[in-house]
């Protein structure tokens, strides 16, 4: 049978408002710089090191990999950072961007973390939506911001939306950088991330990025959220289940 093929101005001309606004709304067009940093823990199964090497970064922009051996895990963020703040290029970039080695993540994840973050200047921290590893495991959207006394009760997750908490995970989320340069200014005492229950003379017991969210960030003005839109999964190596 006869085809008759015929051609048109393209896909995204043909409605090139459309295509305009989701630019514009992912901010694609400006300087979206990201240094991303992985803390050196359990080694990567295949799993998860496909799924990083799956993500898609904004095109023709900058992305410098950082992955940091030998430490423990809030250690590894802390050294990360000042590293950052003292490189003279790295430092002046826009994003921080945490991956740890046992999540994993949608492939267009960073993307949906930028465009969340175009959406929502009031948000210093915005994480993908992942879940405590096990059965009966809860959404790491930490605590109930309507409840003015600072919690970390989780939170049940809005299908679409951003979630405002008093804090979340960092094994997908995105950082504005700015935030650390003002903490630095500020000269805020180091460190900003540690894991409590480790040291003796430690108050409690705590993981080093509720540590951050409670102690450094929200006192100090930065406000944290979790894209419910970006689904990441948690994977645990010992049974192969993707929690």
């Amino acid at each position: 049978m006869a085809q008759i093929i015929t051609l048109n101005s393209g896909y995204h001309n043909n409605d090139l408002v459309a295509a305009s606004a989701r630019l514009t709304e992912s901010g694609s067009w400006k300087k979206q710089r990201i240094v991303y940093v992985i803390p050196g823990g359990e080694s990567l199964c295949p799993e998860v090191y496909l799924s990083h090497r799956g993500l898609i970064f904004p095109p023709n922009q900058a992305m410098y990999p950082m992955y940091v051996k030998g430490a423990e895990v809030g250690a590894a963020f802390q050294t990360a950072i000042d590293l950052i703040l003292a490189n003279p290029e790295l430092s002046q970039w826009e994003y921080l961007f945490t991956v740890e080695w046992d999540n994993i993540p949608p492939q267009n994840g960073v993307l949906k973390l930028l465009a969340a973050m175009e959406k929502h200047p009031e948000y210093a921290t915005i994480s993908g939506l992942y879940w405590t590893k096990g059965e009966g495991g809860v959404p790491q959207i930490w605590g109930d911001i309507k409840d003015p006394v600072q919690n970390f009760r989780p939170q049940t997750p809005i299908p679409g939306q951003v979630v405002e908490c008093y804090g979340t995970g960092m094994g997908f989320a995105l950082w504005r950088m700015s935030m650390f340069r003002e903490l630095d200014a500020k000269k805020i005492p180091r460190p900003w991330f540690k894991t409590l229950g480790k040291e003796p003379d430690d108050q409690g017991v705590g993981t080093q990025d509720l540590y951050f969210h409670g102690r450094i960030g929200r006192p100090n003005g930065f406000r944290c959220a979790v894209d419910c839109d970006c689904l990441v999964g948690h994977f645990d190596s010992k049974t192969g289940l993707n929690w």
